[in-house]
């Protein structure tokens, strides 16, 4: 197969598999979903969804999340993990949405990598899932398949993200990605990895990559 007709192979496959797509993180609206990747960071989609009801019946806008105090904040998102910087971030940039926004969460890259514990992969995902604006938010999932897939080095996410970008047409990007990322967790995790299930692997996957799934395979069958 030529590199463009691995990346035919695999949109075609995933819109077989995922026609339609859901967002993982609950939310109503750009203020919510912004919330709910801040605390996705370092943990996992079901933990916030669990955590998030509970803050968001407190404060789901900016200005009743301001008349909370960090360490209420703190208290309430504890389960998510790294509950410090989370809440500090999460007070902090509805103090700037109030100030300098109107309220509003900003349709802007720029503006929105500069809120407090707010990066390019979560202003990636406000972006492309609250707008619709074209981004290719890459997580653990996407850096994964595309290193397995042939598709980037696997240095790092910055490398993967332009891979991604230049590979995959623009206008894929936002279903795209969240595509790969429930395509990771159910056929090709970083554990327990069955590579019979994973047939995109199977079939356009990197050399190495197969290689030393085999050997591991035959390791344990010895």
């Amino acid at each position: 197969m030529t590199k463009q007709e691995k990346v035919d192979f695999v949109i075609e496959t995933l819109n077989d598999i995922y026609p339609q797509i859901p967002i993982p993180l609950d939310h109503k609206d750009p203020y919510t979903l912004l919330i709910a990747v801040l605390l996705s960071a370092q943990s996992t989609d079901v933990r916030v969804n669990q955590i998030t009801p509970i803050l968001f019946e407190v404060a789901d806008n900016p200005y009743d999340m301001v008349k909370l105090s960090v360490e209420e904040i703190r208290d309430i998102i504890k389960p998510v993990g790294l509950s410090p910087m989370k809440s500090k971030g999460i007070h902090g940039l509805s103090e700037i949405l109030i100030n300098k926004h109107d309220g509003k969460v900003p349709a802007d890259f720029e503006a929105l990598e500069a809120l407090p514990a707010v990066g390019h992969k979560t202003a990636s995902v406000v972006m492309s899932q609250a707008f619709n604006i074209p981004a290719f938010p890459v997580d653990t999932h996407i850096h994964r398949l595309m290193y397995r897939w042939g598709f980037s080095t696997g240095k790092n996410v910055v490398q993967t993200e332009k891979d991604a970008k230049r590979l995959f047409p623009q206008d894929l990007w936002n279903k795209l990605h969240l595509q790969i990322i429930w395509y990771g967790r159910q056929y090709s995790p970083a554990r327990g990895w069955d590579l019979e299930k994973d047939i995109i692997t199977r079939t356009i996957g990197r050399k190495s990559v197969l290689s030393e799934y085999n050997k591991k395979i035959s390791l344990k069958k010895a």
